[in-house]
């Protein structure tokens, strides 16, 4: 029970680190972590995750039935995509859905973060994918991560927000703050006109570090192909109007001196 109590004290700090951070409104995202075989500690449904108290975490079975003797909290609807992360990797022991600006920026326009643009990125999130977009509350964004869970650790939803997983809850939301960071930086520098992105040799090198810091989760190799900028239609003329008459020109004038005299 005293690790319970812990762990809940932890989802709520990262639950109000991804309010504070404006990773979520309202009562958006959830958050969650695995404490055995069967069963797993989550926010409830229809709560401000910068407001939480204990009460608010609820405890669950692998099939997303309540243990928690209570009537007044229930698991997120969205327990499902957890549930799912830790059927199919058995490594990972804590998610964090969110949806943070920037990343679901890039996943609204259905631009994956695929580039090899920052080394910490590079190393801890590799190339993050794209879900095919799904219903919220329903089977089908389970379904549609499965394939992606497998190979990456941060995943972006289609028109929805952004999936990371860890060992542990930290680890989970750091994930997402260097998801965020990494999608922020890249949106910055397309504003700039140009992203650097790094070569094949470079991101090799990096992927290398992995083993060398044993970095845990699985990340897949980001692209070194270059990000080819669509520039913006800009019009360059202003649009054209019929020029003032003498007698408009004149009664301008008068009003500018008379409101002068006031």
């Amino acid at each position: 029970m005293a690790r319970e109590w812990q762990l809940k004290k932890q989802i709520i700090e990262i639950g109000r680190r991804v309010w504070t951070r404006g990773y979520v409104a309202a009562n958006d995202g959830n958050i969650s972590v695995r404490i055995n075989d069967n069963e797993l500690l989550t926010t409830a449904t229809g709560v401000s995750k910068g407001f939480m108290t204990p009460e608010m975490i609820v405890k669950v079975d692998m099939n997303g039935k309540m243990i928690s003797k209570t009537s007044t909290y229930k698991p997120s609807s969205e327990v499902k995509m957890h549930i799912e992360v830790y059927k199919e990797r058995p490594d990972i022991k804590s998610v964090v859905h969110a949806h943070p600006p920037y990343c679901t920026s890039f996943a609204v326009a259905g631009i994956p973060l695929d580039r090899c643009v920052l080394p910490e990125a590079v190393m801890i999130i590799g190339s993050v994918p794209i879900a095919k977009y799904g219903l919220p509350s329903t089977m089908e964004i389970p379904e549609n991560i499965r394939p992606h869970i497998k190979n990456s650790d941060a995943i972006l939803l289609e028109n929805h927000g952004a999936l990371t997983l860890g060992p542990d809850l930290l680890s989970a939301y750091f994930k997402m703050e260097t998801l965020e960071h990494t999608a922020q930086i890249v949106w910055n520098a397309v504003q700039l006109g140009n992203v650097n992105v790094l070569p094949k040799e470079e991101a090799d090198r990096l992927l290398g570090l992995r083993e060398k810091y044993t970095i845990s989760g699985r990340v897949t190799a980001c692209e070194t192909d270059p990000l080819e900028l669509t520039k913006p239609k800009i019009q360059t003329a202003l649009p054209k109007s019929s020029p003032l008459t003498d007698e408009q020109i004149k009664k301008i004038t008068q009003q500018v001196i008379e409101a002068l005299k006031k």
